[in-house]
């Protein structure tokens, strides 16, 4: 008997694809079996399926037309409810709305993979454990200049700063300083002893708003904080290697009673910026903006080039050198793990 071939992810991944695909083209509920179209928030989506967020608030899991290209949470649809449901499911979305903004993160299969729509301020998760990096910072920072949503970096487990050495506090606390110093938005905040909740929930409010962050960081452990009737999944950090579990699996929409909603977000390792081009990477990081353009070569790299502007702008106290440093350690990582092929749904 022949040895059954293995196969690999990216071969499951077209078949889980085709299949999904095939589902899609089987649903065919007649117009007579629908209810009058009407509008709907995606809270969640689960491959051919969603739960939306109907106009009484409720929420009611759907089919989605094979008409409709992309969905994610967050985006605003059009939808009919069945008269009748079929197996759990109450109704079918036929349209997205035009999105007002897209998070995306680069997946090495997918090309560039929506996470959430139409929101309007990210917050920036990051921790004392499992480690503070002002690189992950830095990534998502640049992932929302690109598409223009102001970051707000939030320190998780502050309350652990007075167990960790007295040096790595001071560089923490520093890099934090130095972000506000550039023109961030800082909290600190502890999902365990609740300081700092407060200031968080306020900045909330009639905002849609995502939380994002390495794996680890606690940001379900801060959405049940600012949600306690939301039953979400929490997970400590692996004492045996120190790197976050992932929890949430899917980005998932919880309204807010002061107005708006929260997103929480699937956790991440690294935030991926291979999609976008260095002049876009440069373009994230805000300090260095009034120097771009006024480097002697049009292809300076900002590393040992004659007349660099930025090289110039760190040498007079204008740029911290971290942040140089930081740049040119994404533009590495770019280079380094860009994939050959991107799909083209995975271009912007």
């Amino acid at each position: 008997m022949a040895k059954q071939k293995r196969l690999n992810k990216g071969q499951k991944r077209r078949i889980q694809q085709n299949r999904e695909k095939r589902l899609a083209q089987e649903i065919d509920v007649p117009s007579d079996q629908l209810g009058a179209s009407e509008t709907g928030i995606i809270v969640s989506r689960y491959g051919q399926h969603a739960d939306l967020l109907t106009g009484e608030n409720e929420i009611v899991r759907c089919h989605i037309r094979r008409t409709v290209d992309s969905l994610v949470t967050g985006d605003k649809v059009q939808w009919r409810p069945m008269l009748q449901s079929q197996d759990g499911m109450r109704g079918i979305i036929e349209a997205v709305h035009e999105r007002e903004s897209l998070l995306s993160r680069p997946d090495y299969y997918d090309g560039l993979k929506p996470v959430a729509a139409n929101i309007d301020q990210i917050f920036v998760i990051s921790s004392v454990l499992p480690s503070f990096t002002t690189q992950i910072i830095d990534r998502y920072i640049v992932a929302c200049e690109a598409i223009d949503i102001e970051p707000i970096i939030v320190l998780n487990k502050a309350d652990l700063l007075t167990d960790i050495d007295a040096d790595e506090r001071a560089l923490i606390e520093q890099r934090l300083a130095d972000y506000r110093a550039i023109g961030y938005q800082v909290l600190w905040v502890s999902s365990k002893t609740a300081d700092g909740m407060a200031e968080l929930n306020s900045m909330l409010s009639e905002h849609i708003s995502i939380v994002v962050g390495q794996s680890g960081v606690g940001k379900s452990s801060i959405v049940n904080q600012l949600l306690p009737e939301v039953a979400t999944e929490t997970k400590e950090v692996s004492t045996n290697s120190g790197l976050g579990q992932h929890t949430t699996t899917v980005a998932t929409w919880y309204p807010l009673k002061s107005g708006g909603a929260l997103i929480d977000s699937p956790g991440i390792r690294e935030f991926a910026l291979w999609h976008l081009e260095p002049e876009q990477v440069a373009s994230g990081y805000i300090d260095f903006q009034p120097y771009l353009g006024a480097c002697k070569f049009k292809d300076c790299k900002h590393k040992n080039d004659p007349g660099c502007a930025l090289q110039e702008a760190v040498e007079q106290g204008e740029i911290l050198p971290w942040r140089l440093e930081n740049y040119h350690r994404i533009i590495e990582s770019m280079m380094a793990n860009k994939p050959s092929r991107v799909s083209a749904r995975g271009k912007l």
